[in-house]
């Protein structure tokens, strides 16, 4: 199974519909909050290419996107097999 890790933060409204995807998927998953976290949010930043918004999501260290790109590999039949990897 692939590695699965997401960027969050508290009241994310994208975050929580992106672990909605993975947990009806049953994806174990890492979730890093980086709500209060200034290193954490620099370290997701530097991994995502500049990317500070919220989630931030990796399989196995490739930085799939936000919600709407899990979604949009969801929709096209990707998803599965990325993390089936």
């Amino acid at each position: 199974m692939a590695k699965v890790e997401i960027y969050t933060s508290m009241m994310c409204g994208y975050c929580a519909r992106a672990i909605r995807l993975l947990e009806s998927k049953k994806i174990a998953y890492e979730e890093i909050d980086v709500s209060l976290s200034a290193d954490l949010r620099a370290a997701m930043r530097s991994r995502a290419g500049g990317r500070s918004s919220v989630p931030q999501i990796f399989i196995d260290d490739d930085h799939i996107g936000g919600c709407n790109e899990l979604y949009a590999l969801e929709s096209a039949g990707h998803l599965d097999r990325l993390l089936a990897a």
